[in-house]
């Protein structure tokens, strides 16, 4: 029956379109649901007078620069999971084939998970950087962008090209291991949880939830460094205008606040990733489940 459809073979019997489909839905529904969350965070990591203790008392405009969001995460989602479920596939036809690995078959799972979030995160974040760039600049509390358009024609114009993509280096450092993590650590929970390996939501969610709250405590530090460099343009601070990259971001956050200042935001943070991943893992297989089960 269609309900006892194994887990372990719907990347086999769904296509590249239907996870894209599904992908894109899961992006889209997790950010949006989670982003007044993720608008306190980016307050709490800019550097500007009171902004981490006030962040969470700044409850004006937290939905400001969502359509950006909605705009890039459809089809950067769609591209990340299909390429995802393709190298998976992949990845463990290669490791079976030259019995690598072949004695622990969690261990396996994990390192092409891995591989395979590395890869979908490359395609990810070069499709979205942009979007983010312009969600941070809207976000701030200060923000006088009134538009997705308005909001890119001026960075655009006092900016240049390149403040889209100057923090797409940081971004890649952080994303990389961050969906590497994400994705390895679901598939151990997933099959820790529930081995019988059938379609079973509550897996979904809670290994979503455990995988996003890791990945995510991990790579906070590089999270404020991305958000420097992606809403300099917004400060009013001259050093921080100039920061040019990774190092000079690096360099502004331990002048001003020494290593306490690489987690600022976590606690925000930590709530964005652990509901969102749960939302996108559970969206995500539910639509690929479903999308499957009807061809």
């Amino acid at each position: 029956m269609e309900e006892d459809l194994d887990y372990e073979s719907l990347g086999d019997n769904s296509t590249m379109a239907q996870n894209a489909m599904a992908g894109a839905l899961a992006g889209i529904g997790e950010h949006c649901l989670m982003y007044p969350i993720d608008s306190i965070k980016t307050r709490m990591q800019v550097f500007a007078p009171h902004a981490k203790e006030t962040a969470w008392k700044q409850q004006k405009n937290l939905w400001r620069g969502v359509y950006s969001v909605v705009m890039g995460a459809g089809p950067a989602h769609a591209v990340h999971f299909a390429i995802y479920e393709y190298c998976k596939d992949h990845f463990n036809a290669k490791l079976n084939a030259f019995a690598i690995l072949s004695t622990q078959e969690q261990v396996r799972q994990s390192a092409a998970s891995a591989a395979a979030g590395a890869c979908a995160t490359l395609a990810h974040d070069c499709l979205m950087t942009p979007f983010d760039v312009i969600k941070q600049r809207m976000q701030l509390e200060d923000s006088t962008y009134r538009s997705v358009r308005s909001c890119a024609r001026a960075v655009y114009r006092s900016e240049g090209l390149a403040a889209f993509y100057i923090s797409l280096p940081t971004t890649l450092s952080m994303s990389i291991p961050f969906q590497s993590i994400q994705f390895a650590t679901y598939e151990f929970f997933r099959t820790l949880i529930h081995p019988q390996g059938d379609y079973n939501p509550t897996s979904h969610v809670v290994a979503g939830a455990l995988a996003g709250g890791f990945a995510s405590s991990i790579t906070t530090p590089l999270d404020v460094i991305k958000t420097l460099l992606q809403t300099r343009g917004s400060s009013s601070d001259p050093k921080i205008r100039q920061a040019s990259g990774f190092c000079d971001a690096a360099k502004i956050i331990y002048e001003r606040d020494s290593y306490r200042g690489f987690f600022r935001g976590f606690k925000p943070r930590i709530l964005t990733h652990m509901p969102s991943t749960a939302i996108s893992w559970s969206v995500y297989e539910y639509f690929k489940w479903f999308l499957s089960s009807e061809t």
